[in-house]
């Protein structure tokens, strides 16, 4: 399991001690796992907790008074949900050892060793989602075949799926073409007994081969026999199946009418792209099925590439829309000259491309993804009309046994694809399981070396949303969000690129640039009449000295810019695990006025008791309070009772992310201070909301 940014542990931790619980839930925010904490402080409210919300684990002391340990075990079993508990002990041996097991707990963690309570709630949260996800695939397989066997009998097409030469399953339409009544007449029944008699030898040769795991012939024409003895031209289109959980293999079976020459041509056009004369996405997905399918079975390598031509769009703008097909069909022509002879090679979409290269190995596919880029990167690319100088991004997949899997293979290469576009194209992206750790090193160093030069030639960009009060404040607000601009002018989520930022020390001058950027922007507005408060992210690395006040305090000086009207906004996670530094980075600030806005407030165990050691102007309220705020009156009583609670302390609180107007009839009434969202306004490069 992957813990991002979007992976929410939704943990338990039922102690009589706040401290310890919040150190177990602070240690794994540290180590990079969102959590969303609760701790029941009588039987009642865990009865609650467990019978009303999802939970993933539940930590629970051996000695918590509040909620008794066998009470927690007996109300977790009655609940019929997979929900994992784990025993808290101060200390273990064979006994506590054995009289965990007996109470049902998943596993044991000590109090005093934090790191292993961690690593034992990762290890029970990644087999959580695994039996989880095992659920779902079977729930869906079921759906799956019910829909396929609903979708093959209504098929026009004849359809029969064979196992060692035997019917087990065929529709009405294979059933009629043979002139039998029901699939009882042919269940069991041998294929060879559907072929005309000089066909049959030939035809018991390929179930031989079929049958030693041979892989089947896309095509197999052969004289076919009904009932009635009568014989009539039919060509046999084999793939590998499972039916009811057994491997066999389905045929598809057409009469063959035409000439057998003309019926060749016909299959041909059928499989051809008929712009560019290379193999079309259906065709070319065949293949990579049978060559996947061979890799997992008899352990064999090939390589996939997926080639797009870099800044399609704005290329489009300049030959025109009706020299697209002109354009593809020589972008064809060159790759088909690039390529082996014996590599599959297909337009996999509009402007798409996909080549197979069988039995290749690493190097073999790596040499072959750079010829293709660079038979476009080192000569032009001509059409009847023009020239263009052109180059190309690849995402490719070493096929083998530990990536046996068409979705797999397929969403890797696309994922490389769309990475190469995404620093600048003209790149490979070469995905090998047992290389992955250099290709990702190789990916991440790209992103660096983007983020230095944004940083050194200043092509960062700031991107602004309202926020709008709903308490009569006719002041002007908003929050600026950064974003990276990419070579051809294109936008840049940050969460393409934070995280390697962070890896590599890159924050802190991320902070600086975007902090400049906003004094920059108050001092503008300022001068033109307009007093306009701006909200930034600051990460915590910018708590770690000084550098970053001495930088506010040059930039409000240089753009005659009021610190009043900057927010810096953290994580309220960050802040409690940074607390001191907190207090001290707070107290140097408010010399130049600059105020402390809290992030996904309320996601802690003890929110409020974190504002009497942290002075913050603004809570931006978590969005676990209001991700179903219409519907649901229980968050909407919580969200009330933050905004109370707030309000009384004098700070003002926000909600982001709204989508409708009844969310917002909810604020209203919740006593929201500030609203922002998609709703009221998106982020864009202008200022200009009518407050």
């Amino acid at each position: 399991m992957q813990f991002g940014k979007d992976a929410v542990l939704r943990l338990m931790v039922v102690d009589d001690s706040v401290e310890a619980a919040e150190s177990i839930i602070s240690t794994l925010r540290n180590q990079g796992v969102a959590v969303r904490p609760s701790r029941p402080e009588s039987e009642e409210e865990f009865g609650a907790l467990i019978s009303g919300q999802p939970l993933d684990i539940v930590v629970a002391s051996r000695h918590a008074r509040s909620v008794p340990v066998e009470q927690v075990f007996q109300r977790v079993s009655a609940s019929a949900k997979d929900l994992p508990v784990l025993l808290l002990l101060d200390s273990v041996n064979d006994e506590a050892f054995i009289e965990a097991q007996d109470l049902g707990a998943r596993n044991v963690v000590l109090r005093d060793r934090l790191e292993h309570t961690v690593g034992v709630i990762r290890t029970e949260w990644t087999d959580l989602e695994a039996r989880r996800a095992l659920r779902r695939l079977e729930a869906q397989v079921r759906e799956t075949e019910r829909r396929c066997d609903s979708l093959i009998e209504s098929s026009r097409d004849p359809i029969a799926y064979v196992h060692e030469g035997m019917h087990i399953r065929a529709n009405s339409a294979y059933l009629e073409i043979f002139g039998y009544e029901s699939f009882e007449d042919v269940e069991g029944m041998s294929l060879l007994d559907m072929i005309a008699p000089g066909h049959v030898d030939a035809f018991k040769q390929l179930l031989k081969q079929l049958s030693k795991g041979d892989a089947p012939p896309p095509r197999y024409d052969v004289e076919a026999r009904a009932l009635d003895g009568h014989s009539f031209p039919a060509v046999m289109e084999f793939s590998p199946a499972t039916y009811e959980g057994e491997h066999c293999l389905q045929l598809v079976l057409r009469r063959q009418e035409l000439d057998p020459e003309l019926a060749r041509e016909v299959e041909e056009l059928r499989q051809r792209d008929q712009v560019t004369g290379l193999f079309n996405r259906p065709t070319f997905l065949r293949a990579l099925e049978d060559t996947v399918s061979d890799a997992a079975q008899n352990a064999t390598h090939h390589g996939l590439l997926l080639i797009e031509p870099d800044h399609y769009a704005k290329l489009l703008n300049e030959i025109g829309l009706d020299a697209a097909d002109e354009f593809a069909a020589s972008f064809a022509q060159r790759l088909r000259s690039a390529v082996g002879p014996d590599d599959i090679v297909a337009r996999f979409g509009e402007h798409q491309f996909a080549v197979l290269s069988r039995n290749s190995d690493h190097v073999t596919t790596t040499h072959r993804a750079e010829a293709v880029r660079g038979a476009f990167a080192d000569h032009m690319l001509e059409t009847s009309s023009r020239s263009l100088n052109l180059t190309v991004s690849i995402g490719g997949v070493q096929i083998g046994e530990k990536i046996a899997s068409v979705t797999a293979v397929l969403a890797k290469a696309s994922q490389g694809l769309q990475q190469m576009i995404g620093v600048g194209g003209n790149r490979v992206e070469l995905f090998d399981p047992g290389a992955m750790d250099r290709a990702e090193e190789e990916r991440i160093e790209a992103w660096v070396q983007r983020i230095r030069e944004a940083l050194d030639s200043d092509r960062f960009v700031m991107h602004y949303q309202p926020l709008v009060s709903l308490q009569g404040d006719p002041d002007e607000m908003y929050e600026a969000y950064l974003r990276l601009r990419g070579d051809q002018g294109e936008t840049v989520a940050p969460m393409s690129f934070l995280q390697i930022a962070e890896e590599h020390g890159l924050l802190w001058e991320i902070d600086r640039w975007i902090v400049a950027q906003a004094i920059n922007v108050i001092g503008q507005r300022l001068r033109a009449g307009r007093r306009t408060t701006m909200l930034v992210k600051i990460t915590q690395g910018s708590l770690q000295d000084d550098s970053l006040i001495r930088h506010i305090e040059e930039q409000l000086a240089r753009h005659g810019a009021d610190g009043t009207l900057l927010v810096l906004q953290l994580p309220e996670s960050k802040v409690f695990t940074h607390l001191r530094q907190t207090q001290e980075f707070l107290s140097q600030l408010s010399r130049s006025g600059v105020r402390l806005g809290l992030e996904q407030f309320g996601a802690g165990l003890n929110s409020f008791q974190l504002l009497s050691h942290i002075d913050a102007a603004f809570l931006k309220v978590d969005r676990s309070f209001t991700e179903s705020l219409p519907t649901s009156p229980d968050q909407q009583k919580k969200l009330k009772e933050i905004t109370q609670k707030a309000g009384a302390l004098g700070k003002h609180t926000v909600v982001d992310f709204v989508r409708d107007a009844s969310t917002m009839s909810v604020l209203f009434s919740a006593g929201v201070s500030y609203a922002q969202g998609f709703f009221l306004a998106p982020a864009g490069p202008e200022m200009d909301y009518e407050f």
